[in-house]
């Protein structure tokens, strides 16, 4: 092989041949796991390593965490949200509203004891993810740049083949799994004629001064552009706006990823009509020519295809010479490119295959929804760069979203390398409806990855008990059961949020009139984000995940309830929202969930064949109000129970009859029930 195409193929030149002089190459340290990045996403999933006590490392090319931070964005101000107040105590809850805090089990790092602001200075984030990784002693390597990363086949390693990665000092190290964290860090950018002129974003000055009465073309229309143009605005003559695609405000679309409002000044002065403005079109169609007084001139790429290579920019023919009312007919000062960012493939060897060269997976890696490589078993992509899975759907892209489903991917790895499965919570059929209501209502995680990380019950035989298992991803529901540890052989019901299908969308009017549901009967009808139950008497297959209807997130159910959407995301109402997921629960279930005083059991146990559950697990076990010794001399005071302590012959053990002691041993009074203590009432 030729030492070109080793450079091409192993990235930095010179490493393959090191490695064919030096075949025993020793490796510095092997680790279980290595993490790639100490950002966000990196120091989240340390965390949940530390915490398991598993080996593991983090490899940081910077002196600390959190390097994207301390340059970007260029113009200081953080867009995800600092809501230090919501009226609620509930710490899960106010999560949902906490854009910036990473999983911990300690109250300190929380981002809002770091800035008042609600849109913080990126230096908050900085001094943040320092406090975490030392507050949690996490394992990090700073000042090691991985240079090149490739596989080592070996049978004996977990998945068949052990990363080797390599750092700039020439140190090898060996890890069994390999979790990347290293974000989207290299600027896009459209290979057109005169695309040499442009400034990027991540180089352009950020001194309002330096732009005093120019005229400035931005080309793209993200949030980096218009935070660009916000800081220039009051000082340049004009700001035009090109792109191929319209603009999206994410109050609009529900994407977080869109324009925000804080950013969209541009959008005032162009439709008011204050010179600004936007403008769509290919860049691919486009030009740009340099005057001889340095002014930029936009043209169209076929007029420079008929000009001869000699010809000066001058005498380059604009579309204004053929149309004078070509909309850019101006000359510009400056033209800025803020065409947004992707994963930096170039130390990645081609064995690990993390791409198939798609248009979308330069972007970002090609991997599964379990977050895994679909060309390395493996290799997981998390943070930002992981947002293929829920790309414009939710917030995977963004902190408040992957610290989510960093958390799912070290669920995953536990049960898969250390047999420790999925956690859940296991209870009695009774309390389903109690257990979703809470959920829906404080839960964070199924609240911001909507429509991607979902609950799963999974019902015990005779629909006796269920299993809770929280923040499932959920288009690898077929495989649940593998990836989990845990059984679905008897049904299972799948909560999940999701927004109308027809609510967002840059071409929708969202705030057109009547757009709420107030009615439970309509609630399918549902607009803005609310819950969604689906029902599945079986697991689905993977086919019927993989093909499953338009716009579905998951195959068609058994059953389906959607809980009508409530203008205070609070979904306790016992007519409006309790009371029909109790009835549609019921229906799948065929039996009764209520909750019953001990009479209504005892006339059921005469009357019906099947009782409710509450009556089989409550009243026919015994299992009704604990009996303790304040309770027992309450009883006795209030002349509801006899004082058997001080009758002088006790009944012996062995005649004692069922009923007659408490699960404490208390006895209980066999006498009729008290009318203010035991009526025929029943719950919702």
């Amino acid at each position: 092989m030729h030492l070109s195409a080793a450079a091409r193929l192993w990235g930095p030149p010179g490493l393959l041949l090191t490695l064919v002089l030096h075949p025993t190459l020793c490796v510095s340290s092997h680790r279980d796991y290595c993490v790639l990045g100490a950002g966000p996403a990196g120091l989240q999933m340390a965390s949940f390593l530390q915490r398991a006590g598993r080996d593991y490392v983090v490899f940081e090319r910077a002196s600390a965490p959190g390097s994207f931070f301390t340059r970007y964005p260029r113009h200081r101000k953080l867009i995800s949200i600092n809501k230090r107040y919501t009226g609620k105590a509930n710490a899960e809850f106010n999560l949902r509203h906490d854009w910036n805090s990473l999983l911990s089990h300690d109250p300190r790092l929380l981002f809002r004891h770091y800035s008042r602001a609600y849109f913080p200075d990126a230096g908050d984030m900085v001094r943040y993810l320092g406090d975490f990784a030392d507050r949690l002693g996490l394992h990090v390597l700073y000042n090691t740049t991985i240079t090149h990363v490739t596989l080592d086949k070996d049978q004996r390693a977990w998945n068949g083949h052990y990363f080797i990665l390599i750092d700039q000092k020439g140190h090898t190290y060996q890890c069994s799994v390999l979790l990347v964290a290293t974000g989207v860090s290299v600027p896009n950018q459209v290979d057109f004629p005169g695309s040499e002129y442009a400034e990027g974003y991540e180089s352009v000055s950020v001194d309002p001064g330096d732009f005093v009465g120019q005229n400035v073309l931005i080309l793209g229309r993200g949030n980096s552009a218009f935070e660009t143009a916000e800081n220039i605005l009051g000082v340049t003559n004009f700001i035009h706006m090109l792109s191929r695609s319209r603009v999206r405000l994410s109050w609009a679309t529900h994407y977080v990823g869109d324009l925000r409002a804080i950013n969209n000044g541009l959008l005032d002065t162009y439709q008011l009509k204050s010179l600004d403005g936007l403008l769509e079109s290919d860049l691919t169609d486009l030009a740009i020519v340099k005057d001889h007084e340095g002014r930029f001139h936009i043209t169209l790429k076929f007029f420079l295809e008929e000009t001869s290579a000699n010809q000066s920019a001058d005498a380059i023919p604009l579309p204004q010479d053929d149309n004078d009312n070509f909309a850019m007919r101006v000359a510009y000062d400056r033209v800025i490119r803020c065409l947004g960012w992707r994963f930096d493939f170039s130390i990645f060897n081609q064995s690990l295959r993390l791409s198939s060269g798609s248009e979308f997976s330069k972007k970002y890696p090609l991997i599964r929804a379990s977050y895994e490589s679909k060309g390395s078993r493996g290799l997981f992509i998390l943070g930002t760069a992981s947002h293929s899975v829920d790309y414009r759907k939710s917030a995977g892209g963004f902190i408040h979203g992957f610290r989510y489903t960093v958390r799912a991917v070290h669920r995953l790895l536990e049960h898969r390398h250390h047999g420790v499965a999925w956690p859940s919570t296991e209870l009695p059929i009774t309390q389903l409806t109690n257990a979703i209501i809470r959920r829906v209502n404080e839960a964070s995680g199924l609240y911001q990855m909507f429509s991607v990380l979902a609950d799963v019950i999974l019902l015990k035989e005779n629909a006796s008990a269920f299993e809770y298992l929280e923040e499932f991803p959920m288009q690898m529901l077929a495989q649940l059961e593998t990836l989990t540890g845990r059984p679905a052989r008897h049904g299972l019901f799948v909560v999940n949020m999701e927004y109308g299908k027809n609510f967002s969308g840059p071409d929708k009017d969202v705030f057109f009139y009547d757009r709420s549901v107030g009615h439970t009967e309509d609630a399918w009808l549902s607009n803005f984000l609310h819950p969604v139950i689906y029902f599945y008497r079986r697991l689905p297959t993977e086919q019927e995940v993989r093909f499953r209807p338009a716009q579905w997130p998951l195959p068609r159910p058994t059953a389906i309830h959607h809980v009508v959407e409530d203008f205070l995301t609070d979904w306790t109402a016992p007519v409006g929202h309790i009371l029909p997921l109790r009835r549609f629960l019921e229906n799948c279930l065929d039996t009764d969930l209520r909750s019953f005083y001990a009479e209504s059991c005892f006339l059921f146990t005469l009357t019906r064949q099947k009782l409710p559950p509450f009556c089989q697990q409550g009243y026919l076990r015994m299992q009704g109000l604990m009996g303790t010794e304040s309770l027992r001399r309450h009883g006795v005071e209030s002349g509801l129970l006899q004082d058997y302590a001080t009758m002088d012959e006790p009944l012996e053990d062995s005649s004692q009859q069922p009923g007659e002691h408490g699960p404490e041993g208390h006895r209980l009074s066999r006498g009729p029930p008290h009318p203010s203590l035991d009526s025929n009432k029943e719950e919702l």
